[in-house]
């Protein structure tokens, strides 16, 4: 690699650092919520936390503006640069998204920055990760289990779809990372305290008690 080859590659990966360090939760929660993610629910300046202490509205926003923190850095990298480079560029949006630049080293846990990453470089492999983790959301309620199995399962994919040696290696990078991000969920599920989701259908019709029956003395 030349100088000129390693410059673009250094400042390839400062992108997408800086990129993953951007955080859609805190900038769209100050701006149309008045409040800080950080400081409510789980504390985490991720998408679940984000849907839980901003609504499905704001959530969904959140959930895209950090797949794309991880699809657009990504992506240039794999127009400018080697499969080498493109994984380091992904490796540091997951990095910039959980130890973000703007907020002191705090952020998230880097499932969907991750997950855009993982889509720019594999979309196919990735396309059925998705489906797993919308068959597991869906089934078991717990968002936990369903980012926990498909960081898993992410480079056993890569490998299975015969990616570029760097994917794989990457992948079990980026997944030891974000599992890593995951440990106290670890614990929470050992415990069997890990919250579920409460999806529309899942919420129970207020009941009211019956009236008096004739005859009944009020």
């Amino acid at each position: 690699m030349n100088t000129s080859s390693l410059l673009e590659a250094i400042g390839l990966v400062a992108f997408g650092y800086v990129v993953g360090s951007l955080s859609p939760s805190v900038l769209l929660g100050r701006r149309f919520k008045g409040i800080d993610v950080r400081e409510r629910g789980s504390g985490n300046a991720g998408t679940t936390n984000a849907f839980r202490v901003l609504g499905t509205r704001l959530g969904v926003a959140v959930l895209f503006a950090d797949l794309l923190k991880g699809i657009l850095p990504v992506l240039v990298a794999r127009y400018l640069s080697t499969p080498l480079v493109t994984v380091l560029v992904a490796f540091a949006c997951v990095i910039g998204h959980n130890y973000s630049l703007f907020l002191r080293g705090r952020g998230g846990k880097g499932v969907a920055t991750g997950a855009g990453a993982a889509i720019a470089m594999m979309p196919i492999p990735m396309a059925l990760l998705i489906v797993l983790y919308l068959v597991l959301l869906f089934t078991t309620r717990i968002v936990s289990i369903a980012s926990i199995a498909c960081t898993i399962m992410l480079p056993v994919t890569a490998a299975l779809f015969h990616q570029p040696l760097p994917y794989i290696v990457g992948s079990c990078v980026m997944s030891a990372a974000v599992l890593w991000a995951h440990r106290a969920n670890f614990r929470r599920l050992w415990r069997r305290q890990e919250p579920r989701v409460v999806f529309p259908w899942n919420k129970r019709p207020v009941s009211t008690p019956p009236g008096p029956e004739e005859g009944d003395i009020p």
